[in-house]
């Protein structure tokens, strides 16, 4: 008796916004063969071009994962994870919260747009300013909040990654580090849970170079965006997004610092910034409560607090719909 075949549905993974960071995370997601992917923008022709530039590097990349471009939402219809890209990129000058009005509008609509067609989606935000965003996103989709994630920490735990190394001179292979708190220069790069194959970072560097590290993770895409000066970071925000997708996807139950509800860790309520959290199929599984000190948790509620501030101003202007 022939063996009946199963149905199998390829995961999909549909992301928002054809920019730099959008089309780098199309082109990750294919490449590792994890998931089909639609990239989708509201600029006729972008997501389609660089869907078809991307599908015919198949046969150098050795994968046969469908990518599609698109301006139709139709096209995202019954996606695994939704990545949000799409919002006004950050110029110099401009900081993370010069974006908060207008990227908020563009987040309500696309989100509304994805969800109706993606009601058993996880959504990942990757758009700035992240927290609050996050937050929007979640009040707009109506999902659990499990279910929605905000990207940042992962990039800034990296960012704080690559400079220790820089300043010991040794492979990032060796560090893992801890940052918490708002995607934004309040957030809270923690030395002392920061180590170098299990050495804490402040039994090898002084404090003077560890506080400027700190400041530079701080500043991290400011720096890059002083340099480009016309355009921001996308190599290092789109391999954060991937290997967040990839926990999802594969159900990988990996602990990452992510924008994720918080409701009544840490001693904050109804808000999304950076914690340590372990992620799968489900989206956010447990948020990580770390033992802080008094003068880490100070500092952890002083970015909350700029997180609701934000929040606020969306929420109660009456020019808002929020």
């Amino acid at each position: 008796m022939p063996t009946q075949i199963q149905d199998y549905r390829s995961p999909k993974v549909t992301v928002i916004g054809a920019g730099n960071v959008g089309g780098m995370l199309a082109q990750r997601i294919a490449k590792q063969n994890l998931a089909d992917v639609v990239l989708c923008d509201v600029v006729q022709g972008k997501p389609q071009g660089i869907a078809l530039d991307l599908a015919q590097a198949h046969t150098i990349s050795n994968h046969d994962r469908q990518i599609i471009g698109t301006n139709d939402y139709n096209d995202t219809k019954d996606s695994d994870v939704i990545v949000i890209t799409a919002g006004l990129p950050r110029k110099e000058g401009m900081s993370r919260n010069d974006l908060l009005k207008i990227n908020a509008s563009i987040i309500k609509e696309v989100v509304q747009k994805a969800i109706a067609l993606s009601p058993h989606a996880i959504l990942l935000i990757v758009t700035n300013p992240l927290d609050v965003m996050t937050y929007l996103a979640w009040q707009v989709s109506g999902l659990p909040p499990q279910r929605v994630i905000g990207m940042a920490g992962v990039l800034d735990a990296a960012r704080f990654q690559t400079f220790i190394a820089m300043e010991l001179g040794i492979s990032t292979a060796d560090i893992y580090t801890t940052v918490l708190g708002g995607h934004g220069d309040l957030m809270l790069p923690l030395p002392r849970l920061s180590t170098v194959n299990g050495i804490p970072i402040t039994e090898l560097l002084s404090e003077e170079a560890i506080a400027r590290l700190v400041e530079r993770t701080r500043n991290g895409g400011a720096e890059i965006v002083k340099l480009l000066q016309n355009g921001s970071a996308y190599f290092a925000p789109s391999a954060a997004a991937y290997v967040m997708v990839e926990a999802i996807i594969s159900d990988r139950h990996r602990i990452y610092p992510a924008a994720a509800h918080l409701s009544g860790e840490y001693g904050l309520t109804d808000i999304f910034m950076g914690v340590p959290v372990q992620i799968g199929r489900q989206g956010v599984e447990k948020v990580i409560e770390l033992k802080l000190t008094d003068a880490e948790l100070a500092a952890l509620h002083a970015s909350a607090s700029s997180i609701k501030e934000n929040i606020g101003i969306l929420q109660f202007k009456p020019e808002s719909n929020f």
